[in-house]
């Protein structure tokens, strides 16, 4: 049903236009409420912020700006140079879109071009990380100190190394018992 997506005689497209449109009627309600339209100065003062901040961004808001700018614009001694028109950011003429969006297309340029570096570095990347840990590999295992891929190796390279150096000195102990005659008991 559209009737839930009216606010002040407009329909709006999404409920988050809803929701925005309501904000900006209780804004213009608590305006209205306390806004002494008496004094024009303080009246000029809050729709210069509106406009410049752009408070308002519905119809809804719209609708009271340009109340407020018939209002000073009938007070005396105002002139069209001191109340400075409503700013819309919006574009109405298709045409006038497209042109918009293929001269920001042209300044930012293309898009395709810009997912396309994505994917390339993003590889280098990987191949670049994969070559890495290659190389942590192969220094690990040509590592002499024990690691956990090849402490096993390593201890027994070790032992082996204690076995020979062990089988040498006993080698030499035995000659040398030779040379001095010293028999084993």
């Amino acid at each position: 049903m559209w009737s839930e997506r009216v606010v002040d005689g407009y329909l709006f497209v999404s409920m988050e236009d809803v929701q925005l449109a309501q904000q900006e009627k209780k804004k213009v309600e608590y305006l209205e409420k306390y806004l002494d339209y008496h004094d024009v100065e303080n009246v000029l003062k809050v729709y210069k912020k509106a406009v410049a901040e752009r408070i308002f961004k519905t119809p809804v808001g719209y609708d009271y700006l340009r109340k407020m700018q018939k209002f000073l614009l009938e007070c005396d001694g105002m002139t069209e140079e001191q109340v400075p028109p409503i700013t819309l950011h919006n574009s109405f003429n298709v045409n006038m879109r497209r042109s918009y969006t293929q001269t920001r297309s042209r300044v930012e340029g293309p898009k395709e071009k810009k997912k396309a570096e994505w994917p390339v570095i993003s590889l280098i990347a990987n191949l670049i990380l994969i070559i890495a840990v290659i190389a942590m590999f192969a220094i690990t295992l040509r590592s002499d100190n024990p690691n956990i891929i090849n402490y096993e190796r390593t201890l027994v390279n070790k032992y082996a190394s204690w076995e020979q150096e062990l089988s040498e000195r006993e080698k030499v102990v035995r000659e040398k018992e030779r040379e001095l005659n010293i028999l084993n008991e």
